[in-house]
């Protein structure tokens, strides 16, 4: 490999680490059950928070809450990989390098 070769290559991986913990340090926010449950996630996936309305609260009905919570903590996930697909994918031309993230 030439050393013009190899130091794109040293700039392309700096520059796909420096995506990555911006990345990483991004906060997705989703909401579900019509704003009743709220959740804050970082793109490390670590769950920041968790809002849920008091209106949501049926002692009755625990189910439907927990299910709120997972569509929200799940919509946030797909935000949080659609992102990363973006950022990663504009290093990699939109194809796919398996094994490289």
């Amino acid at each position: 490999m030439n050393p013009q070769m190899l130091r794109k290559l040293q700039k392309m991986q700096k520059d796909m680490a420096k995506a990555q913990k911006e990345l990483d340090e991004s906060v997705f926010e989703a909401t579900a059950g019509g704003g009743m449950v709220k959740v804050e996630v970082k793109g490390n996936r670590e769950i920041l928070s968790l809002d849920i309305d008091k209106d949501a609260i049926d002692p009755e009905d625990k189910d439907i809450l927990q299910d709120t919570i997972l569509a929200a903590i799940n919509d946030a996930m797909r935000q949080i990989e659609e992102a990363s697909s973006d950022v990663m994918g504009s290093f990699t031309g939109g194809m796919g390098m398996p094994g490289l993230f």
